[in-house]
């Protein structure tokens, strides 16, 4: 070989190594690109988990209509029932709704509840339909209860704060309790002791709470195809506002429609407002 095929072949070998080179810098880079891109959609898809995912927020929605001892049916707890679910499902609620709930099917649903909230949960009680104080504790009447006493409440009913308490027990970030259960109730005669409407509900730490009349008072149905707490309460939903500001603004609508005749009652305890976009 002469010194000028050396030259060449010198030359070629070094082009060949500086294009091998370049092809893995950009096989490299291509490389990278690719997994900052699939990071950033694992990142967003994180967020908007973390924003509207079923596992942040979830409601027990209980619509009660149709008891044995009452005059007529109530026809506006399963219709309420059924709106309300609509609309937090639309804002990322997973929504369990139970109609015209036995003994049996509430605390099947309860035990549901329990199993889906994890710590910074926010957890919703939603109850349509007959409630009953006693000893300054409100209970939710299934349609099956066999109530001719007081005691009968303790056994057949469910008590509000005891499912506030589990909600506590699993570390719920925020509670939200709608009870439209402030009516008449059509075991009143059968008491010796005054019960009208619902006790005080005691609001544990970052809960709000909000039922149809103040304790002790009872509430017009009215004759819409929801009641007119939900009414209300649908309407302000809606808003881009926290869940406190459209509870608030449902108690004020409410008071004023009605002339002061019913107040709805809210309570909180909540340490910031709950949003819900939807």
């Amino acid at each position: 070989m002469n010194l000028g095929q050396l030259c060449i072949s010198r030359r070629t070998v070094t082009i060949a190594v500086a294009l091998i080179g370049l092809v893995s810098l950009a096989i490299g880079a291509h490389a990278a690109l690719n997994k900052r891109s699939l990071d950033a959609a694992k990142a967003i898809g994180t967020e908007q988990t973390g924003v509207i995912g079923t596992s942040a927020r979830v409601a027990l929605v209980i619509g009660n209509g149709h008891y044995p001892d009452a005059a007529a049916p109530l026809s506006q707890p399963i219709n309420d029932a059924r709106g309300l679910t609509a609309a937090l499902r639309a804002k990322g609620f997973d929504v369990d709704v139970v109609e015209d709930a036995t003994k049996d099917d509430m605390a099947r649903a309860v035990a549901r509840l329990k199993d889906k909230i994890k710590p910074d949960t926010v957890a919703m009680l939603f109850f349509g339909g007959y409630g009953v104080q006693v000893g300054r504790e409100s209970f939710m009447i299934p349609v099956d209860a066999a109530i001719w006493k007081e005691a009968d409440v303790r056994r057949d009913g469910v008590s509000i704060e005891q499912v506030l308490d589990t909600m506590t027990e699993k570390g719920a970030s925020a509670k939200l309790v709608v009870v439209d259960a402030s009516r008449r109730n059509p075991y009143e005669r059968r008491f010796r002791s005054y019960s009208h409407g619902l006790a005080p509900i005691s609001t544990p730490e970052n809960a709000l709470i909000l039922t149809s009349a103040t304790p002790g008072k009872v509430a017009d149905d009215g004759k819409g195809q929801y009641s007119v707490l939900v009414t209300e309460l649908l309407n302000n939903l809606n808003s881009q506002s926290g869940v406190a500001s459209a509870f608030n603004k449902t108690r004020i609508s409410i008071s004023r429609a009605s002339d002061g005749e019913q107040v709805p009652q809210v309570s909180s305890s909540l340490l910031e407002d709950v949003r819900l976009g939807g």
